[in-house]
């Protein structure tokens, strides 16, 4: 295992937030929402007039819950928790989402920039590691203004992007040097797969292209003397039942196109959930051999740095949050 070691330096939203330019971009995001195309099905509504779009997300940011969480792989998560802002609406519809109450279910309240702003700080101020920002995309600009409010108010832990991985190349661009760690999915390398699951047949290439531009952004995981996460890339991939994931071929574009460095978190925690009952092939549980192969299919990959989980079996599963990870 390969560990880059990470220099404490001012970061890079402060030096953005105090030059003017964090604000800029807000603006420019917030803009963006007269014909929305924030994410890839670029649907064109005005949010600004109570048009909705695929996600059906409005011009105000609705969240389901912030908290202290301590589920997440150990470089984000670490013994404090990480600040987590789980977002309601997403711009997929996949169909063995656990989070489906709020991604699309919609559980969630509208909640002001001043009042993001502030529970950012609270969190800080609760020792959390991180603000961790999951399906945040439908409310950029607003996430935007907040950050750039926190920073006047002491904010000074990393910002972790937290992604399905359906991103937009060019409205990455408006979070370079905003986010410090992109913990990224890659759900599939199949254009099939992605079309019956997920609803989106255009989401390998579109997910290739997204973490093409974070890496670009990040590079490779950066973690400090504690083991935490302060700056660079995680790829969370979900071992599918009947490898419907096609789990080599998207280890093989990380290492191959990406960054043999990369941290990859091979995740064994799928359950049918949501509507997964409807299609027989999923099911189910992944099974411990198909886990196994999985991780095999890590090694052939050359990828050395990250996560796979321990205790293989079907009542861990019940709970993501119970996951356990051991560095690979």
């Amino acid at each position: 295992m390969r560990v880059m070691k990470f220099r404490k330096e001012m970061r890079s939203y402060k030096v953005l937030s105090n030059s003017g330019i964090l604000e800029q971009r807000a603006n420019t995001a917030y803009d963006l929402l007269r014909e929305c195309i924030l994410c890839p099905r670029k649907c064109g509504v005005n949010r600004l007039k109570g048009e909705k779009g695929y996600c059906e997300a409005p011009e105000e940011t609705v969240l389901f819950r912030s908290m202290k969480h301590l589920g997440e792989e150990p470089a984000i998560s670490g013994t404090e928790g990480s600040g987590v802002f789980f977002f309601s609406h997403c711009n997929l519809r996949c169909v063995y989402c656990q989070n489906y109450p709020f991604s699309q279910n919609k559980k969630g309240d509208k909640v002001s920039c001043k009042k993001l702003s502030a529970r950012m700080i609270e969190l800080q101020k609760q020792g959390c590691m991180n603000i961790n920002l999951v399906t945040a995309t439908p409310y950029l600009p607003h996430i935007l203004y907040a950050i750039d409010a926190a920073v006047k108010n002491g904010l000074d832990i990393p910002v972790v992007y937290n992604t399905s991985g359906y991103e937009d190349v060019q409205i990455l661009k408006l979070l370079d040097g905003v986010v410090d760690v992109y913990l990224t999915d890659m759900k599939y390398a199949d254009n099939n797969n992605a079309k019956r699951y997920s609803y989106a047949e255009d989401y390998p290439n579109i997910c290739m292209s997204a973490i093409s531009e974070m890496h670009l952004q990040v590079g490779d995981l950066q973690i400090d003397h504690t083991g935490m996460a302060q700056k660079g890339l995680i790829v969370r991939h979900l071992v599918l039942p009947g490898n419907k994931s096609n789990t080599e071929k998207v280890l093989n574009f990380v290492s191959e196109h990406i960054s043999g460095g990369t941290w990859v978190s091979l995740m064994a925690q799928y359950i049918p959930a949501h509507k997964a009952c409807n299609f027989p092939e999923i099911n189910r549980s992944i099974t411990k051999e198909e886990y196994e192969n999985a991780c095999e299919a890590l090694d052939r990959a050359g990828i050395n740095n990250g996560w796979i989980q321990t205790h293989f079996n079907e009542r861990e599963h019940e709970e993501f949050f119970g996951a356990e990870f051991k560095q690979n």
